[in-house]
């Protein structure tokens, strides 16, 4: 079987016993989502970079990008929370499947060469 599938599958697994402890289902807004991530990456001393709604796979979901640690050592997050509320999702950029991943890199990337112009 592909470990890919079996990842999968486990995350899914999770995801829906995840969704069956919050009760009250409801929409998330940007705010919510900003509020929890903030404090995901303050746990762990990480910067986000950046955030935005996106369909995936027909279902809304905010997707922020953010980085832990600096130079050579930084690692990329992808930190995912579908728009109709659930589990907040944390994967390394590497890993995940997600589009925007291959975003976040470039982005950090280029605000480098910002900081380094101004």
């Amino acid at each position: 079987m592909d470990a890919q599938l079996d990842d999968k599958a486990l995350e899914n697994t999770l995801a829906e016993s995840l969704a069956d402890l919050v009760p009250d289902a409801k929409t998330v807004s940007e705010d919510e989502f900003v509020e929890v991530v903030g404090g995901a990456l303050e746990a762990v001393g990480g910067t986000l970079l950046f955030k935005m709604c996106v369909q995936n796979e027909g279902e809304g979901q905010h997707v922020a990008a953010a980085c832990v640690g600096d130079g050579g050592n930084r690692q990329f997050l992808l930190l995912t929370l579908p728009t109709v509320g659930g589990a907040l999702k944390v994967e390394t950029a590497s890993r995940s499947t997600n589009p925007v991943a291959g975003i976040a890199a470039a982005y950090a990337g280029l605000m480098d060469v910002f900081k380094t112009a101004a």
